[in-house]
């Protein structure tokens, strides 16, 4: 709905860029839009007592803002309104383990991807034998998360299948523990995550075929050329140090400690 919402917007938006350089520059400030949901990407935690999001993207939200000079301020909402608060000018950038797919980059421009990732199955792990592959699932409840490319996965590939659609992946976790769902997709780094905090969890061997849309980039209003130019500088550099894969392994390892 968001990426409908916002095509409708396009034409009359380009015209004024609430998110170009300049103006983020001018307000001394970058907002960047996020689901505190994606361990290890960005997630909550504890720091000095203080609850704090924190992950491998906030730490590339904090070198694309060391870059432009100004603050950084996290807006944290659910998955399926990031995109919408960009396009709607209250957030400047999304960065939230979003995948850049045709329909989205036909409202959003798109920075140079950062990660490519593989999507997972998580099963209860007294159902590893018994879920082997997407036939072995006909007939079963599929959970992903509302708005996710994960969503049009499960919707795509299990269609045999009762797809269970959630905003929060707490709950997707929560009902497949209780047995409510009997499967449930996410991202590789997230899905891991998940086992390695639930002993009764565990990764099935299904695999699926990988794509562009499994790559991650940073989403941005249309038109924002200047802006995308300086993200993609950062983005490069840090790839090339080799930093990014450092922040995203550091979070993993301080995630499943948490």
């Amino acid at each position: 709905m968001a990426v409908l919402t916002g095509f409708s917007l396009v034409a009359c938006s380009n015209s004024s860029q609430t998110s170009s350089l300049d103006s983020i520059k001018s307000k001394g400030k970058l907002v960047i839009a996020l689901n505190p949901e994606f361990a290890p990407f960005e997630y909550q935690t504890l720091v000095d007592g203080k609850n704090t999001i924190v992950g491998s993207d906030v730490d590339l939200a904090n070198e694309i803002a060391k870059e432009l000079g100004v603050d950084i301020e996290i807006s944290p909402m659910s998955f399926e309104n990031v995109l919408a608060s960009v396009q709607s000018g209250k957030a400047d950038l999304a960065i939230s383990g979003i995948s850049k797919t045709e329909e989205r980059s036909k409202v959003y421009d798109f920075s140079e991807p950062y990660y490519t990732t593989t999507n997972k199955l998580i099963v209860k792990k007294t159902d590893l034998d018994k879920y082997t592959s997407i036939d072995s699932l006909t007939g079963k409840s599929i959970g992903a998360q509302k708005g996710t490319v994960q969503e049009n996965i499960a919707k795509n590939e299990f269609t045999e299948s009762s797809v269970v659609s959630l905003s929060k992946n707490g709950n997707l976790i929560t009902e497949l523990k209780s047995g409510q769902l009997d499967a449930v997709i996410f991202e590789e780094p997230v899905a891991k995550g998940y086992v390695e905090k639930n002993p009764d969890l565990a990764l099935a061997d299904v695999n699926f075929e990988q794509t562009d849309a499994d790559s991650y980039a940073i989403a941005m209003k249309k038109g924002s050329t200047e802006l995308k130019e300086a993200v993609d500088k950062v983005i490069t550099k840090l790839k090339s140090d080799g930093k990014l894969e450092a922040f995203i392994q550091e979070a993993y390892n301080k995630s499943i400690e948490n």
